[in-house]
């Protein structure tokens, strides 16, 4: 269900959240992969500092978040709102978030405050 909702989602689309409040503009719309990678310490390293710096080489630009919600966003797929309501203009949209998506734009299933931010 919710591939088949984010696929309906486009770019310039206006965002609601659950309450009817205008959250902002879909900037980015990313379909889930459930075979996303998730970052583990390969088998027989010692995980000391060379974790960081895998995490550092396997880093994307997107989604810019913690790396557990980034391995759900990727995993689910998400939307990336342009908005004013986070400090750093931009929050993540859960696929499983999205109530509906009509010609009006995106419904969510949340409030605008229960979004992760952008880093």
């Amino acid at each position: 269900m919710s591939q088949e909702t984010i696929s309906r989602v486009t770019t310039g689309m206006r965002v609601v959240d659950s309450t009817g409040a205008e959250v902002g503009t879909v900037d980015l719309v990313q379909r889930g992969d459930p075979n996303a990678v998730t970052v583990q310490a390969p088998a027989g390293v010692d995980p000391g500092g060379s974790l960081d710096e895998l995490i550092e080489s396997a880093a994307v630009e997107e989604p810019d978040v913690p790396a557990d919600l980034a391995a759900r966003l990727l995993r689910t797929g998400y939307l990336k709102v342009s908005t004013e309501l986070a400090r750093t203009g931009a929050v993540y949209v859960l696929a499983d978030r999205i109530a509906a998506v009509t010609d009006g734009g995106v419904r969510l299933n949340v409030p605008a405050g229960a979004l992760p931010e952008e880093e």
